[in-house]
């Protein structure tokens, strides 16, 4: 059935491109969504500080994690709250970094004004330092309102303290507690065809948060501020700006990290007796060539999306040649490489990273790997196995009859209500067991040699490089790419109204060659990314109560 559908939805993609490619057909109209209300991800947090700031400024504190939703967190901090714990948190962090920008040192460079006297207040240059800082931070100018409260902040801090750089300290952490910097706080307004968008400030943040993922710099504020952003010329004078900045390939990485579930590094364990060459500077190196790989191919080479599952470029560092058995030249750097055409590595899947991170922590795992396939870069929800299965067969890697892992998969599947979902996990999980559970080489299992023939939606293949070329052949992975693509970018998954959106931005993907940063392009300069109905909420004063109900205790 998955195969029909394949060959079906190709059939069509390839027609809409054809159609969109000789005819410009125009982009169909979407109702919107309400406008977002989303918490900063840790690294867009520590991000926004180093922009604002300068990377010398250190962000300690712990962040609570984002639930997954539709295969992104980016989407659960749509609907993620703040704890009063986690709140206690963040102040502690904000006034840790307050302190560094207002210590003696960087205050120099930081501080923009000199107070008439350092030991009380001074309310007018604790206004423009407030007026400058809080832009940045709220991504929009700050109200009169927002101004007077935080200068009245740090101007009360001022007289307690008999110290004006530590009052205008209280101010700041007023701003960085506040729900207009811990989230991403969008604004409707009307169109000029009579429906809604989002104001320019919010598009700014869409912008920046999708490209970057960080706040908004000086250029894209002030093109907010004189309407350059309610124009397709504005919109794309800005895109082509910013898709020139180093940043984007930090962006377009942060993405990859949320698609791919690169958290999960962060509490990733191996079994030390059984995998002594994984050690720590490995693990972080693993996830580090795959976003290199991705950000070359895509961004620098402008190749073809579907690339990823075939290409045989990388990167290696003096940690990951052992385990690729690449010889290097700088053990401390990393160096271009290129996997000659005989090898078994080609493709992301086949990155130690993918091996390592979707494995148990002593064996390698064919149904982790299959269903990370299907769910993550297919956008094939696989369900959850019921609660009473028995695991022993398979788990028994001492048996002497069915001692590989797709014999021991064979007696497993025996059950009817596992058959099902296996059959779409199993096989492409299997492609890839020549790759033990930390990456490594291999080709046998318990002396037996290791079988990785299978099949992928009608395509069969002999191995994980042919794995990667079935991918590269399935219609749903450039698919599934644009789905999460625009989600990460709005904050909401494609709704119904936004079926034929996503079709003609799909279409429009295909007629390009798959180029991300044409989809990219055309994905920021369309009505539909930008699209909101009216809230059903005030927002701006929901939020009122927040911060008064917070900052008036600082």
């Amino acid at each position: 059935m998955i195969y029909l559908k394949n060959i079906l939805r190709a059939v069509l993609l390839s027609a809409l491109a054809l159609t969109v490619s000789a005819c410009g057909e125009g982009e169909p109209l979407t109702e919107g969504t309400e406008p977002k209300l989303r918490r900063l991800t840790e690294q867009q947090y520590r991000n926004s500080i180093r922009d604002v700031f300068g990377g010398n400024i250190i962000v300690a504190g712990r962040f609570d994690p984002l639930e997954r939703i539709d295969g992104l967190l980016a989407l659960g901090a749509s609907s993620a709250t703040i704890t009063p714990a986690a709140l206690e948190r963040y102040e502690a962090m904000a006034r840790s970094i307050a302190l560094q920008v207002v210590d003696e040192e960087n205050r120099k460079v930081l501080v923009s004004c000199t107070p008439a006297a350092s030991n009380t207040r001074d309310d007018a240059c604790a206004n423009t330092f407030i007026s400058s800082v809080g832009k940045f931070l709220f991504r929009r100018p700050l109200t009169d309102s927002e101004q007077t409260l935080y200068t009245n902040l740090s101007g009360a801090g001022a007289e307690g303290l008999g110290d004006f750089y530590q009052g205008l300290g209280y101010g700041l952490t007023g701003l960085m507690v506040s729900p207009k910097f811990l989230y991403i706080n969008e604004t409707a307004a009307p169109a000029p065809d009579g429906l809604y968008q989002l104001d320019g400030y919010s598009k700014a943040s869409r912008l920046s948060f999708l490209l970057w993922n960080t706040t908004p710099d000086a250029v894209l504020l002030d093109a907010a501020a004189t309407g350059e952003l309610d124009t397709k010329d504005g919109l794309e004078k800005q895109f082509n700006r910013m898709m020139t900045s180093p940043r984007v390939e930090h962006g377009v990485a942060s993405f990859f990290e949320d698609m791919l579930e690169f958290e999960r590094f962060d509490i990733l364990e191996k079994d030390p007796i059984i995998y002594p060459a994984f050690i720590l500077n490995v693990t972080e190196d693993a996830k580090e060539q795959t976003l290199r790989t991705l950000t070359q191919v895509l961004i620098e080479d402008k190749s073809d999306y579907r690339d990823i599952f075939t290409t045989r470029k990388t990167f290696i560092s003096g940690d990951l040649g052992p385990i690729y058995r690449v010889p290097i030249e700088n053990p401390e750097g990393w160096m271009p490489y290129e996997f000659p055409e005989d090898s078994p590595w080609a493709g992301i899947h086949t990155h130690l990273s993918f091996q390592a991170l979707f494995s148990h922590p002593g064996k390698s795992s064919p149904t982790l790997r299959g269903q990370a396939v299907r769910e993550s870069l297919l956008c094939q929800k696989i369900p959850e196995p019921p609660g009473d299965v028995d695991f022993a067969d398979f788990n028994d890697d001492a048996n002497q009859i069915n001692k590989t892992a797709r014999q021991r998969l064979d007696v497993h599947n025996k059950e009817a209500s596992c058959a099902g979902c296996h059959k779409l996990m199993d096989p492409i999980g299997l492609a890839m067991e020549t790759f033990d559970g930390a990456g490594q080489l291999r080709t046998t299992e318990n002396g037996v040699k290791i079988d990785t023939s299978g099949e992928l939606d009608g395509i069969t293949y002999e191995n994980a490089v042919g794995l990667g070329q079935a991918l590269r052949q399935n219609a749903s992975a450039p698919a599934c790419f644009t789905n999460r693509l625009y989600a990460y970018g709005t904050g909401h998954s494609p709704t119904r109204s936004e079926r034929q959106w996503m079709g003609y931005l799909e279409a429009k993907f295909a007629a390009a060659g798959y180029r991300v940063p044409e989809l990219l392009m055309e994905m920021v300069l369309s009505d539909a990314f930008y699209r909101v109905v009216p809230p059903s909420l005030d927002t701006n004063t929901a939020d009122a109560g927040i911060i008064s109900a917070k900052e008036t205790k600082l």
